[in-house]
């Protein structure tokens, strides 16, 4: 398989819990080396989605490739080489420092999953660390940070796997605007292929290439920001009455919410 930041596709995914469906037949495509956002409202299955595409949940039917192999059928020290996952709770009991955490990234390229550290791993660390912007935590303990120093160590562990493809559930979750520009500009900087849930429409239309929308389970529509970030789309998926406008300084659009932004579900859209 290509280690080349790969196409991620999601063929007729569909996954259900106790007789609900979570996912229905889910098919979408996150392209290579770029940043795809999966949005809709909450319970329309981005987190599920993102939980199949990093293999913790084994979906009832259909699969998902990564350049056309099945994740599936890759075992688990390659595909924690290839995949890298972050979540949104990765909360720690352990006094553990920054350093340990990020430390953990390099698990799955050591000789064994219980050997010592080989060497180089202190090289990736360091790296890590750098990439992320936040080598003078390298000592703090996890509950000593803020959110955002938080979100930043988790993606520094993620990137001391060095996986071609980058999953975030809601990455900028609890973040300030400031934190959240700096972490989705680190995220995008690195080139990855990468796919991120996110609930903020302004920033996935800054930010992403691709967007899925999802609303109960099932693909409405994917296409690039411009395609998808419709005022009927905003309408009809998330009940707001929205304006859609371009940016003035980017050209990409922007979603401009009015004052009473839900709309009427008894009386139609004007």
């Amino acid at each position: 398989m290509s280690h080349h930041s790969p196409e991620i596709r999601v063929d007729d995914v569909t996954w259900s819990v106790g007789g609900a469906t979570i996912l229905d037949g889910i098919t979408c495509r996150a392209p290579s080396r770029g940043f795809t956002g999966l949005i809709g409202p909450n319970g329309s299955g981005k987190t599920s989605l993102l939980s199949a595409m990093a293999r913790l949940t084994r979906p009832d039917s259909g699969r998902v490739e990564i350049d056309g192999d099945s994740a599936t059928a890759m075992n688990r020290r390659e595909f924690a080489r290839t995949v890298a996952l972050v979540e949104q709770h990765s909360a720690t009991e352990l006094e553990l420092t920054v350093e340990q955490i990020v430390e953990l990234g390099v698990i799955p390229h050591r000789g064994g999953w219980a050997r010592p550290a080989a060497v180089g791993t202190a090289d990736v660390v360091t790296e890590s660390l750098a990439m992320a912007g936040i080598t003078a935590l390298r000592h703090r303990l996890w509950q000593s940070l803020s959110g955002g120093e938080k979100q930043k160590t988790q993606l520094a562990r993620a990137f001391a796997q060095r996986p071609c493809v980058l999953l975030l559930d809601e990455p900028t979750n609890h973040l300030d605007v400031s934190a959240s520009l700096e972490l989705l500009d680190l995220i995008r900087g690195r080139g990855l292929t990468t796919v991120a849930a996110m609930h903020d429409l302004n920033l996935a239309a800054m930010y992403c290439d691709h967007l899925v929308v999802l609303s109960g389970g099932r693909v409405v529509t994917e296409g690039s920001p411009e395609t998808v970030l419709t005022e009927d789309l905003l309408a009809d998926v998330y009940g707001l009455d929205a304006i859609v406008q371009p940016h003035p300084r980017t050209g990409r659009p922007m979603v401009v919410l009015c004052s009473n932004a839900v709309v009427d579900a008894e009386r139609p859209v004007s």
